[in-house]
């Protein structure tokens, strides 16, 4: 168990949870979320007590979590306050990293225009579906088939034009959808950080460090000469461990009796190891092999044991698989956790997700 493990599982609030998971939210500023379930359970996994599915989807009725793409053309659920600095820093860059797709889907400035008139009228004073607001585009004359709803949507959430917010609610599964919303009308208003740029590197310090200016720019999609600018601008806010190696100022308050050995089940596409430029810290070839990102993009639900990846799991809301509990796959190169920390890492996710 190396001191870098040790501070990383603090920093991400794995040894230090946070007190709700609206708390968590703010202190991770974003974590990725395009499998819904899977974000939301990155913030129960960092939180105190028994946090539910149920508590994290009530944030989002009331506002103050939305999930939209903040960064790297993904999406993220974040705070509400803090969607609109975020998107200053990296809105147009994701805007220039998808010219070249909305070109060959016929999407240029005049239509992103046309549709967002269209949609403004149609939420104003309510939310839609993706469903819906696709069925609005057909009204219009716009075909969304072959992505192109999807790629002027993503326009309009770059832009801050939409958000995702409250939750589409069943009664009889968990849910997986979102209601879009027009976010001058659902994002309260806020005071914008006097450096959003320097803000975004110390709020990714102080939830992911020890980490780099080179992890920096790899999370946030940021050019590295930009990421350096703003390493720059936010030093005086974080501190330096080693040579180009940052932590928070100020670090989360470990809970009392943290194990920093235990075992944590971690959802898809968890911060804790899809935020480095370099996983090799938390993760041997082999396991970051099975783990992903595969061939598809996707990046599967882990097991954390003393700060590494021992084995993968899946879960039948998770997956679409029809299964009553969590089912684990141990590595086999990796040292074996024990057992009953397993099927305590599993069961703490069946309670937060049964409660929906």
């Amino acid at each position: 168990m190396t001191a870098l493990l040790r501070e990383r599982l603090r920093s991400h609030r794995l040894t230090a949870p946070a007190r709700t998971p609206v708390a968590a939210a703010r202190h991770m500023l974003a974590v990725q979320a395009q499998e819904f379930l899977a974000g939301r359970w990155a913030l129960g996994v960092r939180s105190s007590g028994a946090p539910t599915l149920a508590a994290v989807d009530a944030a989002f009725d009331r506002g103050e979590l939305v999930r939209t793409h903040t960064m790297r053309g993904t999406l993220h659920v974040i705070p509400a306050e803090d969607v609109r600095w975020v998107l200053s820093v990296t809105g147009d860059r994701q805007l220039r990293q998808d010219a070249s797709r909305q070109r060959q889907l016929g999407i240029d400035d005049a239509l992103v225009a046309r549709v967002e008139a269209a949609f403004r009228e149609r939420l104003a004073g309510g939310g839609r579906t993706r469903a819906q607001l696709f069925d609005d585009l057909v009204e219009i004359g716009v075909d969304p088939s072959g992505q192109r709803g999807v790629h002027l949507i993503y326009a309009l959430n770059v832009r801050g034009v939409l958000v995702q917010g409250p939750v589409v609610h069943r009664d009889d599964a968990v849910s997986r959808e979102q209601l879009f919303m027009l976010a001058e009308e659902w994002i309260p208003e806020s005071v914008p950080p006097a450096d959003p740029l320097a803000e975004f590197f110390v709020r990714f310090i102080d939830g992911h460090g020890p980490a780099t200016v080179d992890d920096f720019a790899w999370w946030s999609g940021l050019p590295i000469t930009v990421a350096r600018e703003a390493a720059e601008r936010g030093r005086a806010r974080v501190t330096e461990q080693d040579d180009g190696v940052f932590v928070g100022a100020v670090r989360p308050r470990r809970a009392a009796g943290a194990d920093d050995a235990a075992t944590l089940a971690l959802p898809m596409f968890d911060e804790y190891y899809i935020s480095y430029a370099d996983r090799s810290s938390v993760a041997s070839p082999d396991s970051m092999a099975l783990i992903g990102p595969g061939k598809n993009g996707m990046v599967r639900a882990s097991l954390l044991t003393a700060g590494r990846i021992a084995g993968a799991w899946m879960h039948s809301a998770a997956v679409g698989r029809h299964r009553e509990d969590p089912v684990a796959e141990l590595f086999d190169e990796e040292q074996a956790p024990d057992p009953g920390a397993v099927a305590a890492a599993l069961r703490r996710y069946a309670d937060f997700v049964s409660v929906h």
